[in-house]
């Protein structure tokens, strides 16, 4: 197991915070984004658990979940990336 200094925590949680702003601009209503942002948080969660050795399951779950929420609240007026492909 790789042991992180406060420095590589810190960064990966403010990479994290970056992607959740960037995933949450798909669709106009709260709920198309809550599910666009839950899905790319998914992806992006699991693959960087896998990059940096965690487990990629638990990155999924975690960054689906803060994906959906940013999603949710964020504005359709201050993000938004159109029409989501499912409409």
């Amino acid at each position: 197991m790789h042991h992180r200094g406060v420095a590589g925590r810190v960064s990966v949680g403010l990479l994290l915070a970056g992607m959740t702003l960037c995933v949450a601009g798909c669709g106009y209503r709260p709920g198309d984004r809550a599910v666009s942002g839950g899905l790319i948080g998914a992806g992006g969660g699991a693959a960087l658990a896998a990059v940096t050795g965690g487990a990629p399951l638990a990155g999924a779950l975690i960054g689906g979940a803060v994906g959906a929420v940013g999603g949710a609240v964020t504005s359709g007026n201050s993000v938004n990336l159109g029409r989501p492909l499912w409409r």
